[in-house]
């Protein structure tokens, strides 16, 4: 081959310039690009306003990404799966209700769902509610059906498995102000009050044992004394009556047990309700306790019941302020109730 057929270098100078040149348009290609993604991951706009995204049990990580892009809270889709992949969480979105803002960018998106910071409502179940009167509170939160939470309650076989003593959850479905999450069943939302009793019950569990009471027997007592009084400081007294009436074998007389056991009770409790042996909460009739709790009693009742005051009260009666006037001997109830009733005893 002869020499003027060989390739011809570029002169050292000019080869220096080609790689400059080269260098540039690549470097410019990923500053272009590293802009682009930028952006793709800014917020959407400086607007602070959060707008609710529901997350579905068993989403694509693609299906999601869909659905913030359409909600106005991620630019692009794409984009926030390339970062869910690249971040190694691709896996890890939780599903739930979430506030999210299009202020935030997707990163910050990206550690919401990842974190599973859901949407809560707060529902609140003062002390001594029914089994019902919750139901029917929960589904105004929004949190579950009242009938489908009300079969949980009622049924045998969840009590066993929730490791309670009794037919159903009345009484142990602890009253607390509780925030919860949209989506939970009927027997999960069951299990987070029962397991609030079950942290309240623990530490009263020796006390029971050593009075020889088992849990049931316990909590019946404390739901009908949480019934009787409102008043804190009576509960120990209120306790100590009926625990007064059960060691003499006496009948609890109690109108709220036996309001528990009358259907569709209209406010006015009558005397043909106080004769009617046929309703099991009777307690004017039977003797003992009801078969079942009659509301759910809060910490300070169940721990009345354990510990309760030192009295001799056989009776208490209702002064019209909230409290009651407490009497040893029939008697002595008997005037009380003409001073703050006006009318007959009727225990």
């Amino acid at each position: 081959m002869s020499a003027a057929s060989e390739p011809i270098a570029p002169p050292p100078r000019r080869r220096l310039r080609f790689v400059l040149v080269a260098l540039g348009v690549a470097l410019a290609f990923a500053v272009a690009a590293g802009g682009t993604a930028k952006w793709l991951l800014a917020p959407v706009s400086d607007d602070p306003s959060l707008t609710r995204v529901d997350v579905p049990s068993g989403s694509s990580l693609w299906r999601i990404a869909a659905e913030l892009e359409r909600a106005g809270v991620v630019r692009s889709a794409r984009a926030f799966v390339v970062l869910a992949r690249w971040r190694g969480v691709a896996s890890q979105l939780r599903a739930g209700e979430y506030a999210l803002a299009p202020s935030w960018g997707a990163e910050r998106v990206l550690e919401q769902l990842v974190a599973g910071r859901v949407v809560t409502y707060e529902v609140v179940l003062p002390e001594g509610l029914t089994a019902a009167e919750i139901a029917a509170r929960l589904e105004a939160a929004t949190l579950v059906r009242a009938d489908e939470f009300l079969a949980v309650a009622r049924d045998p076989a969840v009590a066993r498995e929730f490791e309670v003593e009794g037919s159903g959850l009345e009484g142990y479905l602890f009253p607390e102000t509780y925030r919860m999450p949209h989506g939970l069943t009927a027997k999960q939302v069951a299990r987070v009050l029962v397991d609030q009793f079950r942290a309240q019950w623990a530490p009263l569990e020796a006390d029971a044992r050593a009075r020889g009471l088992g849990q049931q027997q316990v909590v019946t007592l404390a739901s009908i004394v949480e019934k009787e009084t409102g008043a804190a400081d009576e509960r120990p007294l209120v306790a100590s009556v009926f625990w007064n009436r059960l060691e003499r074998n006496m009948r609890l007389e109690s109108d709220p047990t036996t309001i528990y056991g009358i259907p569709d009770f209209d406010g006015n409790l009558r005397r043909e309700h106080l004769e009617d042996e046929a309703n099991p909460w009777n307690t004017y009739r039977i003797a003992g306790l009801p078969p079942t709790p009659i509301a759910n009693p809060g910490a300070a009742s169940l721990a009345a019941i354990l510990r309760p005051a030192a009295s001799e009260y056989l009776y208490f009666v209702a002064k019209g302020d909230g409290t009651h006037v407490f009497a040893r001997s029939y008697a002595e109830h008997l005037g009380n109730v003409a001073r703050y009733q006006g009318r007959p005893a009727s225990r």
